[in-house]
């Protein structure tokens, strides 16, 4: 299992556990927990509703891929450590990290 925390758009801090041996993706488990995440897409990168701000642990969760980034580029709002929660598999990489919400829906 892999612990990680997500703090919602009004500073809210959960604590979340999620299977690492299941092949989810960040934005499913969210969804999971009932977070607001529209997903618009389907996980596929083209929406950029799923989008989170790494707060802590980005450097274990490596670079966006160029796809990502094309798409975090068009959002509204867009922070060096912002990625789309599709795009990141659960695993050991995300033990321990800090995600703030901030898909469009929020």
């Amino acid at each position: 299992m892999v612990n990680f925390t997500v703090e919602d758009q009004e500073g809210n801090r959960q604590d979340c556990e999620a299977p690492d041996d299941m092949g989810f993706n960040l934005m499913e488990i969210l969804k999971a927990y009932e977070y607001p995440i529209l997903a618009t897409c389907g996980g596929m990168a083209l929406c950029g509703t799923c989008h989170i701000e790494i707060l802590e642990g980005k450097d274990e969760l490596g670079e966006a891929t160029d796809p990502e980034l094309d798409q975090l580029e068009n959002l509204p709002e867009y922070f060096p450590t912002s990625r789309l929660a599709c795009q990141i598999r659960i695993g050991d990489v995300l033990d321990g990290s800090v995600i703030k919400l901030r898909g469009e829906d929020q």
